[in-house]
């Protein structure tokens, strides 16, 4: 993994979350707003946290670094895909 790759691999992960954030709010207008939009903050702050983790990736065993900074990333997302779906449940009363 090198630093081009994790950089498209933050923006893309980060950015397709508050895609999926922003389709439900447009498809269902007022329900969980502000749940949602919570999320969504959650999800820039994760985006600027990795990034300032990348700007201060060591010289030796980036590598290594860059894979961590990676599986951080998708175990964040994914745990932001889990509040996300219990507030749609939550707001289409399921």
């Amino acid at each position: 993994m090198n630093l081009r790759d994790i950089k498209k691999d933050i923006q893309y992960v980060i950015g397709a979350f508050i895609d999926d954030c922003t389709v439900f709010l447009d498809i269902n207008p007022g329900k969980n707003a502000d749940e949602i939009t919570t999320l969504i903050d959650k999800a820039v702050d994760l985006y600027n946290e990795l990034r300032d983790k990348i700007v201060s990736a060591p010289k030796e065993g980036a590598r290594a670094y860059y894979k961590g900074i990676s599986q951080e990333l998708f175990e964040k997302t994914d745990a932001l895909y889990e509040e996300l779906s219990a507030s749609v449940k939550k707001g289409l009363g399921k």
